[in-house]
């Protein structure tokens, strides 16, 4: 059980995830994984900033901001003082180190990737003692464990550690393993992990799903669940479109392409080690335990949804490369892309007329500025492009569903009734998988794109 932040978010919510823990554990073996509370993470993050900027006051104030932030949760999740005594102990301890190292920073007036993602452990590492103090109120046995000790060893690439598998099953089956064998329920940090010298690394985005699903895929688990403040994946944004509903089912590749597309709750690199294993992961409400939840396995029951999701990228942008000496010439593409590559900007959509003479590609908003100052130094006056045009107001809309493999007719069907509502496209992506039809649209025709395709497959 893997619980989030906002599932973790003060006192009140850290006690009803314990709750959740202690009605489970009478009858199964758990592993209780926890994320940081909500926001905690990306104020350690602004916290390496301001320290490597020498903004001495405003360090001051976010760290005295978090330690009474985390002592407020103790006194809201915990009753019985012994145990409150304990957990405020070591809080207090660990605070201590935080304030070392981001003072540290400070001096030097530099960070590293070492010392950032030393810091940014900070937030699993609190978060999960109170989580463990109020697991103990409950009597429950259970044990702290960083993620180091329980066993993730990763690669040095700080930020974004990947998981040396091999060694990682063997010291978790080791160290967890023999925990549950003697009735203890591990608590553990999830994103943080350690290097083979066993220097704290962290697992990028969305790591506290993937620590999940590392030890999942390590103890060969029956089910990963992931805790979050949704009921599952939904056919779309509920904002966008009241009436979606919850999926109560779906395969690894639906919800990894729903995942790269933004839906809540999930990442994509998370769903890795669970589909390699072919263990189930389920997504569920803390505020809403009793619900199902949405269930992602290999190979669900036959459906009869050909479309399953309907998908908005906000914050997008476009950029369309012209030119007539592109016909012809190879590596354009390539340079395109290598060009972006190296200001560190993910392409997130690409489309090639096959007459070769342009090139479309879709990014983050924000990269845009960037983008185009690069593209325009590398590409134009060399002869091979004559143009180079940008739209900043523009949303991508992704249309996910496994039935839609081999089943004639659905980019039809979709771009008809797109176009009953009067909404133009302006880019189109589909892959060869057919799992997924990518277009692009102005960004007031977005919400109105959504609607039509959910309401003509019937969602």
């Amino acid at each position: 059980m893997k619980f989030g932040g906002t599932s973790l978010g003060d006192g009140e919510r850290i006690k009803n995830a314990a709750k959740l823990v202690k009605e489970y554990v009478e009858n199964n073996e758990i592993i209780v994984v926890c994320s940081a509370m909500a926001g905690v993470t990306d104020t350690l993050f602004t916290l390496v900033d301001m320290a490597s900027r020498g903004r001495i006051r405003d360090v001051e104030i976010t760290l005295n901001n978090l330690s009474e932030k985390h002592f407020r949760a103790i006194d809201d999740a915990i009753v019985d003082e012994a145990v409150k005594r304990d957990v405020k102990s070591i809080i207090k301890e660990l605070t201590e180190d935080l304030r070392r190292a981001v003072l540290s920073i400070l001096y030097l007036r530099e960070a590293t990737p070492r010392s950032r993602d030393y810091v940014v452990s900070f937030g699993e590492r609190l978060s999960t003692r109170i989580m463990w103090g109020a697991l103990t109120e409950l009597n429950v046995n259970c044990k702290y464990l960083d993620g180091g000790d329980a066993g993730i060893i990763t690669d040095s690439n700080f930020g974004e550690a990947n998981p040396l598998m091999e060694i990682t099953k063997l010291e978790v089956r080791r160290r967890i393993g023999s925990l549950l064998d003697r009735g203890i329920t591990p608590i553990i940090t999830g994103y943080i992990a350690v290097n083979e010298e066993g220097v704290v690394t962290t697992l990028g985005r969305g790591g506290s799903d993937y620590t999940a699903t590392i030890l999942g895929s390590c103890l060969d688990v029956d089910e990963v669940w992931l805790w979050s403040d949704v009921d599952g994946l939904m056919t779309a944004d509920p904002k966008i479109v009241k009436n979606a509903r919850v999926l109560s089912t779906l395969s690894f590749n639906e919800a990894i392409e729903m995942a790269i597309f933004g839906a809540k709750g999930l990442h994509p690199r998370a769903l890795e080690p669970a589909m390699k294993s072919g263990i189930k992961v389920r997504i569920k409400n803390t505020f809403n335990p009793s619900h199902p939840g949405t269930l992602i396995v290999a190979k669900p029951e036959k459906s009869d949804m050909i479309v399953k999701a309907v998908l908005l990228v906000k914050d997008a942008a476009m950029i369309s490369v012209r030119g007539a000496s592109m016909v012809g010439k190879p590596g354009t593409v390539a340079k395109i892309l290598e060009t972006l590559a190296r200001e560190n900007i993910n392409v997130m959509m690409i489309s090639q007329s096959v007459s070769e003479s342009s090139v479309s590609i879709v990014i983050k908003r924000d990269a845009l500025t960037r983008a185009l100052s690069r593209l325009e130094t590398a590409l134009l006056g060399t002869g091979l492009v004559e143009d180079i045009e940008s739209e900043d107001d523009v949303n991508v809309i992704a249309v996910v569903g496994e039935g839609m493999r081999g089943t004639p007719g659905v980019a039809s069907k979709v771009f008809g009734a797109v176009a009953k509502r009067g909404v133009n496209i302006r880019m189109i992506a589909q892959g060869s998988s057919e799992l997924n039809i990518s277009f692009v649209v102005k960004e007031e025709d977005g919400n109105e794109a959504v609607k039509a395709i959910h309401e003509e497959y019937g969602l």
